[in-house]
This record gives structure tokens, sequence and C-alpha cells, in this order.
């Protein structure tokens, strides 16, 4: 209290000064309609201006609730895709609502489960992604995982909390894609030389082709459903020792940022396995 006291009375004469300067201008804005829309004006910029930095620092907190937000919507929206159903009957036309299907899970072949990444290498020729689904949230090895913009990789080893995904951008990955235009299929693997590129193999000559032109997975892939995002053609390469290109695609998925993955359940797939495998025993 002491203290306080001292230091009112050392700096009388600037809190005098400075209290009747707030009153003087009290009575100037307060009864000069001029000065008091000016003010206005100033203080609502002003303010404005304050809000508006609050307001992008919050945003900036609130992004990872915003990210996990719009991924569980993504999930609910991909389950309702008209490629998710197949009716195995196609010659007859069946007119279900979307409520009933879903609800029923009658016709429903592909079942999506949202997966956070929490781990990732893309700098060696064997790149895998770590993500935080397992056994327990019923993944298994063998699904196709995607992200928002295209094909990721796929599962090659689970436990009870975390997956394994094999990156696309992994000597050994492989999957069936078509081009959009014109529907030839090839496989797409990684030349191991630049992670922003993939290439599709064996495409027929006959085939169409400009640069910008995209490709799609493919009906014949056995992790994926159909028309699900590779990338775009960047170059053609002509063999000429053969009749076939290999194009060079730019990835849809930018692998140096992956944070959510969806990742992708046939739930039709165990009967096409086992009616396979009887033809080859």
């Amino acid at each position: 209290m002491r203290n306080i006291f001292l230091f009112i009375k050392r700096y009388f004469n600037f809190l005098f000064f400075l209290l009747l300067q707030i009153l003087a201008l009290t009575f100037l804005f307060r009864y000069n309609k001029f000065h008091q829309a000016a003010f206005s004006n100033i203080a609502g910029e002003v303010t404005g201006r304050i809000d508006e930095k609050y307001n992008n620092i919050q945003y900036y907190f609130e992004l990872k609730k915003t990210n996990e937000a719009l991924a569980k919507e993504n999930i609910y929206l991909r389950g309702l895709l008209r490629n998710n159903y197949q009716i195995p009957d196609t010659a007859r036309m069946v007119v279900t609502d979307s409520i009933r299907v879903d609800s029923l899970l009658r016709y429903q072949k592909y079942i999506y489960y949202l997966g956070s990444v929490v781990g990732s290498f893309t700098s060696t020729q064997v790149n895998y992604l770590t993500v935080h689904r397992g056994r327990l949230q019923g993944i298994h090895i063998d699904m196709g995982v995607v992200g928002p913009l295209g094909i990721v990789g796929r599962v090659v080893s689970v436990s009870d909390n975390f997956s394994v995904v094999m990156s696309a951008l992994h000597k050994d990955f492989t999957v069936k894609a078509k081009l959009k235009k014109s529907g030839e299929n090839g496989p797409i693997r990684w030349d191991g030389i630049d992670q922003r590129f993939i290439q599709m193999k064996d495409v027929p000559k006959s085939a169409a082709i400009t640069r910008g032109d995209t490709v799609l997975t493919s009906e014949l892939s056995s992790i994926y459903p159909p028309n699900i995002m590779v990338g775009t053609v960047e170059s053609i390469i002509n063999d000429k020792s053969s009749n076939f290109y290999t194009i060079k695609l730019k990835t849809a998925t930018n692998f140096f940022n992956v944070q959510y993955v969806y990742i992708i359940d046939d739930a039709q797939k165990p009967e096409r396995a086992q009616l396979e495998s009887e033809l080859y025993k």
C-alpha cells in the first residue's frame, strides 16, 4: 500500500493530466456529433481488426478438430456412394432408398474406415505408412487405402490398434488402373525415382492419350473400388520395340503430407476368394 501512495505522489502531475485528458475527450466525443461519428468509425475499424486477428488465431488452433470432423463426414459420404453397392442380378433394375440399403447392408460391397497417419516414409525404395487403426477396429491385411485425393497403398501388417500400409511409392506395389476417357487398363508401378510420379504400363498404342488425362482405379482391381483417382498423365513414353505405351503419371495424392486415410474393406472379397480358390485345387 505504501508503494502505491509513493507511486501516486511521484507521478501525481502526470496522472492528473491523464485524467483531465480522458475527461475532456469524453465530453468531446459525447456532445459533439462529428467527433462522435469519427471516433465510432475508428473504434469499429480497430475492433474489427483485433477480432479478425483473434479469429485467425482461433481458427489455426481449431484446424485439427476441423480436419477430424471433415474426415468423419467424408467417411459417411463415401459410404453412400453408388460404387459401394453391387447387386448380383444386374439384368433387372432395383430401386431402393439409400437409407434402407445403408441400414440393411444388403448390397453394400465396400465399407470405409477412418484412420490417422502416425508414421510415414517417402525417401526409400520401400516406403510405408503407419495408421492408428488396427485389428480391434476391423482392419485386416490386403485392404485398400486411399486419401482425400486418391490412392495411398494397401494394408500389409496389422496389430490390435495399428496398421502398416505399403505405400504406392513402394517397388512392390501394383494395382490395376484405367484411362478415364477410353477405358484401357494397365498396371500401376513406381519406378523408384521421383515421389511425385508413378507409371502406368502396358497401355496399348491404339489408346488416344493426351497430357492431363485422368487415370482411375479399374473394375479389375482386387482392393479398390472402381473410379478412385490415381493421377493425371504427365508424359507418354513410346517404346518402339513394343505395341504398348508406358505413361508417366503425376500422383493425385501428395505423399509428403498425408494425415488422414480411408481404409476400404471389400465385404464380398471372401466369397470371391473362396470361389476362385476352388478352381486351383
